[in-house]
């Protein structure tokens, strides 16, 4: 489940798939009787989120104005910033702004447009990563209260 918290900002990790692995191997165990539904409905949530975060950057820079290169850039500045923490937590963010730019400033000669794009991307990224949290804070805290024996205020495999 914390892994899928820390997905939900590293673009590597998808996080709600991972938290919802969390919550299929919580209701595998013993410990938590089976309810279908509740995976059924909580796997269509995260794949639903892992197409919007897709979804949602790009929708951000062509709403902005933006090209393909410069969904192609900020596609590149994850990857920088991934491949190389130069700049650590702040690098995911700032990365991808300036990949953005670098693709819009390759695709068009206007510096303006240029950087309306890259910050319509970068809304976009901002959007998606909360989404992608927010949700896996939700599955965490679902993972908690499932887990969580009201009878014995322990987790039941503590007992």
């Amino acid at each position: 489940m914390i892994l899928g918290v820390l997905g939900s900002f590293l673009p590597v990790l998808p996080g709600p798939p991972i938290s919802w692995v969390g919550l299929l191997l919580l209701t595998l165990t013993s410990a938590v009787p089976d309810n279908w539904w509740f995976l059924g409905i909580t796997a269509a949530v995260a794949v639903v989120v892992v197409g919007l975060d897709y979804w949602i950057p790009a929708m951000g820079t062509k709403r902005f104005g933006g090209s393909r290169a410069g969904m192609i850039g900020t596609t590149v500045g994850l990857l920088v910033a991934i491949i190389f923490p130069v700049l650590g937590i702040a690098g995911i963010i700032i990365w991808p702004f300036l990949g953005a730019v670098v693709g819009e400033l390759i695709n068009k000669s206007n510096s303006q447009t240029a950087l309306k794009a890259a910050f319509g991307s970068f809304v976009g990224f901002l959007t998606g990563t909360f989404l992608k949290f927010l949700v896996s804070i939700i599955y965490f805290g679902l993972f908690l209260s499932k887990a969580w024996d009201y009878r014995s205020g322990l987790f039941p495999w503590f007992d």
